[in-house]
């Protein structure tokens, strides 16, 4: 109540969001958000500006971010987090800047982020599973610091989204255009647990039509939490963009290259809080030997001698390091826009992209170099991800009389694969920070995907009453296999067919010929309008380790019963106002959720989820959720802004389940990780060349258990930013200093869950779900541009 109090007080003081004025940032590169419409028009291609933040002319609730919504936090925080302010949105992570991969969630609605669908520049990045298998985060796709904007549609994203997973939404990136003038930019961060970020950019200035830019950045820092030894990441990415614009025309080519390493955090759990952990518990690094003395405690690797039970740590709570989370990334894409007359556009686009990538963790229960004198019991464990993926994209629209007729088409092939492997040569302790070499001694599963999507839509929207009115009407058509091998692997001793832990051989489809979607816009006067809109979805199902219906044994696979895929359908209405001093909106939404798919894991929570654990994935129902969204921005003057959203959604479980024989009494719960109401506010002041920005986000209670016997209250967390504009100065066109201050309460809260070990209860808090909040830490940066 007192964190509700709080966050009233300070949203009736003015506390709140926004962008800063304009005339004090007279030299950035024009980035602002575009309409990020499937279908693009002339105009839009010429003209980049003057968009509203909540989404005017759309027939569907849609909020819009735009660059300078970026200065609240430091420099390279992820641009999903940079969301976390609009209505409905909960973006969590372990650390400040929202980079970690393992941590990174947002919900919208009720649905997960694995529920949404993602683009970038209209290309699609797959569905952000931490486990990837079908595309990639924002984070590795796009450096911060050259987005464009972003839009999120809360329910109902365009029917030519091309996703496989756009139940609940969709966000769409836009990557910023190179700059007229030819010019540049360096940034140096420098901030708390040793984080240093330096990002360049440079830009040819537009010759004849054609302009690009060429940019990277680099980033390291330690751990915040009592791990102080193997604690390093390292994040080293280049992009690059060229565009040729010609009359009738633009082409587009853009280039991406991310190479990550990341030291992990645990899970937690509420028992261990309890013990006295604390929020900061990082493991036994620097401290082999109490690792060591740990690991005799596990009952794989029990010795009665050697176990060191001292202490409220358990042998469960930790290893030597919390792991390595190591992603490459190479990403590219030719796009084409073509106007051949004043009522026809045509949209081209192809991609490619490759990934490879690993988690590294210790690991006890079992023996290194077993039978020898240099037996130890910790082994390392490599979990190993690749993904090639090819698509091509062709959207185009037609004005016909009263009529906007628009279609495309959406083709990808993506090869996927997931294996794991244990290497038993550990004499001592070492850095698991790069992909490890060698051949692994022994193998657990290996399975390689085949995924073919093909996907269609067609759209018809009607102008009427003077163009008051306008009515959209269409239908998609989403087709998606998926092909699953289990092979041997690499190791030395390749794995059994007929292994416990192998992953099984089967294919998965999700199809459906007709889902229809429609909506209704209608301007009631200069600035005000109404919409209305319906949709249904379906859902591919996942892939990857853990995550979907594939990651069993073979033997669970024959046995299961017939899964079908996740659908959505969702109903929403509201009310726009943008005049010159302030834009409001308001949204009301009902959604049903079905065919929900849920993952039984019998195994303790910290144990890795596989077919070893008899692990298996059953449809168990619905979800109903309703709920209301509001969104406020003022702007009385070019010195002050101040935004405010709210939002209030119950969804529920429409059903009891059987699991294990065991009747779960989960009809009328609220569903996991999903806060009924949440609250934001951002204020900026500018005066001369200072500026200030002071952001507050209230996350409602969540429950991580199906049953709500257990869960984590609610939270008010603060950032502050502040900074000076020193204008020209020498040879730099502009110079600028800025201090972030991230959770500047210090505010201790359990961040994002682990949706791998839900569970219907959790009587003794003992289920490791959560990773703790990040402390307050600040950053200083120095931003030079030329």
């Amino acid at each position: 109540m007192l964190q509700k109090t709080v966050l009233a007080v300070a949203l009736g003081l003015a506390l709140s969001t926004a962008v800063r004025a304009t005339d004090n940032h007279p030299n950035d590169t024009d980035t602002s958000a575009t309409d990020t419409s499937t279908q693009p028009t002339a105009d839009q291609a010429k003209n980049l500006d003057a968009i509203s933040v909540v989404g005017s002319g759309e027939s569907r609730q849609v909020q819009r971010i735009q660059t300078k919504n970026q200065d609240t936090l430091p420099p390279g925080t992820s641009l999903q987090k940079v969301l976390n302010i609009l209505p409905g949105v909960n973006a969590q992570s372990i650390d400040a800047l929202g980079a970690n991969e393992q941590s990174m969630t947002l919900s919208l609605r009720g649905f997960n982020s694995t529920r949404l669908g993602y683009t970038l520049d209209g290309m699609p990045l797959g569905d952000s599973a931490y486990n990837n298998y079908n595309g990639l985060s924002i984070n590795r796709a796009l450096i911060s610091e050259n987005m464009g904007g972003a839009e999120i549609a809360e329910g109902i994203g365009n029917l030519g989204t091309p996703s496989t997973s756009d139940l609940g939404g969709t966000i769409a990136y836009t990557s910023s255009d190179p700059s007229k003038q030819m010019g540049g930019r360096i940034n140096q961060t420098f901030g708390s647990d040793m984080n240093r970020r330096t990002f360049a950019r440079f830009d040819t200035g537009e010759y004849h039509g054609f302009s690009m830019y060429l940019s990277g950045s680099r980033t390291t820092s330690d751990l915040w939490n009592d791990q102080t030894a193997y604690n390093k990441s390292t994040t080293k990415q280049f992009n690059g963009k060229a565009v040729y614009q010609f009359d009738g025309g633009r082409i587009t080519a853009f280039a991406d290259t991310s190479r990550t390493s990341q030291a992990d955090d645990f899970y937690l759990s509420k028992d261990e809080l309890a013990r006295g952990l604390g929020w900061n518990w990082g493991g036994y690094a620097p401290n082999f030997q109490k690792a060591l003395s740990r690991a005799y405690c596990n009952s794989g690797s029990f010795n009665a001698k050697l176990c060191d039970k001292s202490g409220p740590d358990q042998d469960a709570d930790g290893a030597f390091t919390g792991g390595q989370i190591l992603r490459s990334d190479d990403l590219y894409y030719l796009a084409g826009d073509f106007f051949p007359s004043d009522t026809v556009t045509l949209h081209a686009q192809v991609y490619h992209h490759e990934d490879a990538g690993s988690g590294n963790n210790w690991n006890s229960g079992s023996f290194s170099n077993p039978g020898t004198p240099e037996q130890l019991p910790l082994i390392i464990r490599e979990t190993l991800y690749t993904i090639n993926r090819t698509g091509a994209i062709f959207n185009a629209g037609w004005d016909i009389g009263i009529n906007h007729i628009e279609g495309g088409v959406w083709y990808e092939h993506n090869v996927s694969s997931a294996s794991r492997y244990n290497f038993t040569d550990v004499t001592g302790p070492r850095d698991i920070s790069s992909f490890q070499t060698g051949q692994p001694d022994v193998g657990t599963f290996d399975q390689r995907t085949v995924w073919q999507t093909r996907q269609a839509y067609l759209q018809d929207t009607i102008k009427l009453l003077d163009d008051k009115l306008s009515i959209d009407f269409g239908v998609k058509s989403p087709h998606v296999t998926s092909d699953a091998t289990a092979l041997p692997g690499i190791a030395v001793k390749p794995i059994a067919a007929n292994s416990s832990a192998q992953f099984a051989t089967g294919n998965l489809s999700a199809s459906r010929a007709f889902l229809p979607g429609l909506g209704a816009h209608y301007k009631i006067s200069d600035g005000q309008e109404v919409f209305a809109s319906y949709a249904e979805n379906i859902a591919m199902f996942q892939g990857g380790f853990k995550l979907g219906p594939q990651a069993v044994s073979q033997a669970t696979w024959n046995a299961q019963q017939t899964l079908q895929p996740e659908e959505s359908r969702t109903l929403e209405g509201g009310y726009r106002i943008v005049q010159s001093d302030f834009q409001a909106s308001a949204a009301i939404y009902k959604v049903r959720f079905d065919n929900r798919l849920l993952q039984y894991n019998p195994c303790d929570s910290r144990q890795p989820v596989g077919p070893g654990c008899g692990n298996k994935f059953y449809n168990v129902g619905g979800v109903d959720s309703h709920g209301v969204e509001l969104t406020f921005l003022w702007t009385p003057s070019s010195h002050f802004s101040w935004y405010n959203s709210a939002s209030y959604n119950r969804s529920t479980y429409a059903s009891d389940y059987v699991q294990a024989g065991v009747l779960e009494p989960t009809k009328g719960k609220i569903q996991v990780d999903t806060p009924t109401k949440l609250f934001a506010s951002e204020a900026t002041y500018t005066y001369g060349p200072w500026f200030a920005t002071l952001r507050g986000k209230y996350t409602g209670k969540r429950y991580y258990t199906y049953t709500n016997d257990q869960g984590f209250g609610g939270f008010t967390t603060f950032d502050l930013a502040a900074g000076y504009d020193f204008g020209a100065m020498a040879f730099a066109k502009d110079v600028r200093i800025l201090l972030n201050v991230t959770n500047l309460t210090n505010k201790r809260y359990a961040a994002n869950f682990d949706n791998s070990v839900f569970a219907p209860t959790d009587p003794k808090g003992t289920i490791y779900v959560f990773h703790a909040s990040a402390p307050i830490q600040t950053f200083g940066t120095l931003d030079i541009r030329f």
